[in-house]
């Protein structure tokens, strides 16, 4: 085993591959709050936007059709991640890039603002049922995220530079390494690398790479968080210290919102935030304090052009 590396310098190296749109990535996020809190500055944390859903893919012949089909699957795989699932999926996500470049650009802004830009656009979609994939969805979705300028982020969406860095996250993504490309690995989210046209191979996601001290390790797929834990001690090469629970309500202040997995994962308990704003979906509750409930899209009237977006996949 390697020596520990100074507090004051990173133990690990994690690139995370995602997307906003992607339900097994949804149903990661208990495990990806857990790691980022338990180890805390030991981690260097680099995301990379997929695109699950690409700009030159095809659309539904028949979009209602496609979204029931769709809104079918996310509960499948919500039944296995017991995250929420929206109650209606209004339309199938036409295209990842909005919310991508987005999460991309709110990084400007700071950790704290990009991380809740991320989880404000997955909830558009897996708890709101209304994607975020126009920018008019984008601005509504994010509407009263503590801090943020939503006109800058808007700004940055639209610029070369940002478009530029997630182009290169989609094809990092379509190199996966040969761990994936060759894995054979049991359900119900294997991990292996998808075979996309064309002969292009994809990583899954999520897929999480740990590298440190202790070499390279790869978790494909969506897993417990045990296991992305156990991998991080892995690849740095030694013990790694972590932080101990947080009460429901400090939980609840420092993310705004919370699944049950995640109070469970990251409180070691079962009690709701005592302030707490009780949000049915279609797969449990979603706690959110009461400063977001007062600004969340699944409590507010649908933006018009998201709402004419179920009717027009063209628009």
């Amino acid at each position: 085993m390697s020596a520990e590396p100074p507090a004051d310098r990173p133990a690990l190296t994690v690139t995370e591959f995602t997307d906003p749109a992607c339900p097994w990535a949804w149903g990661s996020e208990p495990a990806v709050r857990l790691l980022r809190t338990a180890l805390g500055p030991r981690l260097r944390w680099r995301r990379v936007f997929g695109i699950l859903f690409d700009e030159t893919d095809d659309p539904a012949p028949d979009p209602g059709a496609e979204a029931r089909w769709y809104e079918g699957f996310v509960r499948d795989v919500t039944r296995h991640t017991r995250a929420p699932c929206p109650a209606r999926l209004q339309w199938l996500t036409r295209t990842s890039w909005p919310t991508s470049v987005a999460a991309r650009a709110a990084e400007a802004q700071g950790e704290e603002q990009a991380e809740r830009v991320l989880r404000r656009l997955r909830e558009s979609t897996f708890v709101t049922g209304t994607p975020a994939d126009t920018a008019a969805g984008v601005a509504w979705a994010v509407h009263g995220v503590p801090g943020l300028d939503v006109d800058a982020l808007l700004a940055d969406s639209a610029s070369p530079r940002v478009r530029k860095a997630v182009e290169a996250d989609h094809a990092e993504t379509r190199r996966p390494s040969r761990e994936v490309r060759e894995l054979d690995a049991p359900g119900p989210h294997p991990g292996r690398a998808k075979e996309l046209e064309d002969g292009v191979r994809r990583y899954a996601l999520p897929t999480l790479l740990f590298e440190g001290p202790g070499g390279r390790v790869c978790v494909p797929g969506w897993r417990p968080a045990r296991t992305y834990l156990d991998a991080a001690e892995r690849a740095a090469g030694t013990a790694l210290p972590t932080a101990g629970p947080l009460s429901a309500d400090g939980a609840l202040e420092r993310w705004r919102s919370l699944t049950l997995p995640e109070l469970k994962l990251l409180t070691g308990g079962h009690a709701p935030p005592s302030a707490a704003v009780e949000l049915p979906t279609g797969n449990g509750v979603l706690w959110l304090h009461p400063d977001e409930a007062a600004f969340h899209p699944a409590l507010r009237e649908p933006h018009p052009d998201a709402a004419a977006g179920s009717a027009s996949p063209e628009q």
